[in-house]
């Protein structure tokens, strides 16, 4: 089984986000496009200021626990008193190796030790892997549809 860290990103991580979000095999599930470096700037500076809003929750590098390689990207965050937003992305070479299995248990823990009652979890409705993933860890379709001329469904898991 996959072994891996969590490691909330600083403002010395840009190259590893912007790898992620530059590449449009990552993004083609996510905005359909990849993001240009001025636009993933912005994004990261945001990205930074949510994660200095909580201690424990935000947004994450993930990492290879054996090696230290930089696998992705995972994110726990909250959207109001009692619901949080999980969602992940990963670099295509570590693609159908069960990283994300060991990341949503890992998001799952984590959401575990806060007063989060429901999570929440937007994706592609093609993108069946991350659905079934989403499923088998007790998440249901609430929404499929089109947001942000995007299609999205969207999926929730109640915690207590």
């Amino acid at each position: 089984m996959k072994t891996i860290l969590f490691d909330k990103f600083t403002t010395n991580d840009f190259s590893d986000y912007y790898c992620l979000v530059s590449d449009e095999r990552v993004m083609a599930q996510i905005t359909e496009r990849a993001i240009p470096e001025v636009e993933a700037k912005e994004n990261y500076e945001k990205l930074l200021i949510r994660n200095q809003e909580t201690i424990d929750f935000g947004s994450f590098r993930v990492l290879d626990n054996e090696t230290n390689e930089f696998i992705g990207l995972a994110h726990l965050t909250p959207k109001g008193n009692d619901e949080a937003e999980i969602g992940y992305m990963f670099l295509p070479k570590y693609w159908r190796q069960g990283y994300g299995k060991v990341v949503v248990k890992e998001l799952l823990r984590l959401a575990a030790t806060s007063d989060f009652t429901v999570l929440t979890a937007m994706i592609d409705p093609e993108n069946t892997a991350s659905k079934r993933l989403l499923e088998t860890n007790g998440f249901q379709t609430e929404f499929l549809g089109v947001m942000d001329e995007l299609s999205t469904e969207i999926l929730k898991k109640r915690l207590h």
